[in-house]
């Protein structure tokens, strides 16, 4: 079986040579090239043909935004995974290169580890996200070409169905929805579904508050779900995204000067308001707690989850127990399957889910697995998520309380 093609660009020679190194040894990658500089990376780009490459951002001649840029005018669906340092100014350009069309990013070693460690974190957090990005595209096929990253989970296909398959968009509030082979959707009240018209019954809470769980992919999905919502939005949003400190501030910046809601940066004992974001800070997971009337977000450092801190798990757990049926959980797009142990609390108690599909999704690990658990509501493409946000949350308000019977969304199209 062929390798994974991965052209390697940083103009730092021990950075360079540290991950060759780990991806050579890896039996599923074949570095196909190496280049100290963009116009040098941009030359070999049409002669090794790559299935991805790694991109470092601060280098001579031509910076890893100029090359990126170049890159996607040309290639505008090779995966780019940005090599980028854990400080403000490498943050900052690292949300610009995913604004740019970056596939993903990885933080470099510090100097000040030893080698053994430097490289078990590059082969930590460099191949899984090579090996996703690249789980759809035939291996050593030279992507560059334009072929579309995959965006399902290297896990598998989920639910049987073909990329892009039809899904319910408007179900009524509460209405238990999945996707199934071939595009169809079913309500559900916890049993496999028996049948196009089947009529469920399930209490309608009004949702007191969003919780969102997204990985790769992420910052560009909520760059364009966030910026989407109304200024008055009925309750309070939490999110979090895997990324570490001064990278999670930089994006509920970069966030609140785009929208219309409030974003922030969450902190020990803030108090939730509605029309207010509150991203999980990094290296923290977020939770929250009831005082009087009031709730407050709490962090701790409790040992990660899913190889995460924030993890989306102890958030949507925490969430499930404090609200109950109120919540309402949406999965973006990410690797790996941080979420699903949370989503299956919410579904517990009787929240609601929304997944995003695998069509608009970068990497199709996270919603895909509750997809695949028929645990979502909904599943949808990302420009429509910012819409059913709206209408579940002023819909269930206006639904009454008590138990009612509610047909399946296919028979009321």
């Amino acid at each position: 079986m062929s390798k994974i093609k991965v052209l390697v660009v940083d103009d730092a020679v021990v950075v360079r040579s540290l991950v060759v190194k780990v991806l050579g040894s890896d039996p599923d990658i074949e570095v196909v090239g190496t280049a100290a500089n963009g116009k040098l990376a941009l030359a070999m780009l049409e002669k090794c043909h790559p299935d991805l490459i790694t991109l470092d951002i601060e280098m001579p001649e031509m910076n890893g935004i100029e090359t990126l840029t170049h890159i996607r005018k040309s290639h505008p669906r090779l995966p780019v995974i940005m090599f980028s340092t854990l400080t403000e100014r490498g943050a900052s350009s690292t949300l610009e290169a995913l604004s740019r069309g970056a596939s993903d990013y990885v933080t470099k070693p510090s100097n000040t580890g030893k080698i053994t460690e430097s490289m078990e974190k590059v082969r930590q957090d460099l191949i899984p996200k090579i090996k996703a990005l690249c789980a759809g595209v035939p291996k050593g096929s030279g992507a560059a070409g334009g072929a579309q990253p995959p965006s399902h989970p290297v896990t598998g296909r989920a639910v049987g169905g073909r990329p892009g398959s039809p899904t319910s968009t408007r179900p009524l509030p509460g209405a238990r929805v999945s996707a199934l082979p071939g595009g169809a959707a079913s309500a559900r009240t916890g049993a496999a579904p028996t049948g196009a018209n089947r009529t469920t019954t399930r209490r309608v809470s009004p949702v007191e508050i969003v919780v969102i769980g997204v990985s790769t992919g992420g910052p560009n999905a909520l760059g364009e779900l966030i910026p989407a919502l109304p200024g008055n939005f009925p309750v309070p949003i939490l999110i979090v995204q895997h990324m570490p400190p001064v990278f999670t501030r930089l994006l509920a910046e970069r966030l609140d000067t785009r929208s219309k809601v409030k974003v922030v940066e969450a902190a020990p004992g803030m108090a939730i308001h509605p029309g207010t974001v509150y991203v999980a800070p990094g290296e923290y997971h977020m939770t929250v707690r009831r005082e009087g009337a009031s709730v407050k977000l709490a962090m701790n450092q409790d040992p990660p989850e899913n190889s995460c801190r924030p993890a989306v798990d102890p958030l949507f757990r925490s969430v499930s127990q404090v609200f109950g049926a109120g919540v309402l959980a949406v999965i973006l797009t990410g690797m790996g399957s941080d979420g699903f142990h949370g989503t299956e609390a919410v579904h517990s108690v009787g929240g609601r889910v929304l997944a995003q599909d695998e069509a608009t999704s970068v990497v199709w690990g996270m919603p895909g697995f509750v997809v695949k658990a028929k645990l979502a509501d909904e599943v949808l493409p990302l420009h429509s998520i910012h819409e059913a946000l709206e209408r579940l949350t002023m819909t269930s308000r206006r639904a009454p309380t008590s138990s009612q019977a509610m047909s399946s969304p296919e028979a009321r199209t």
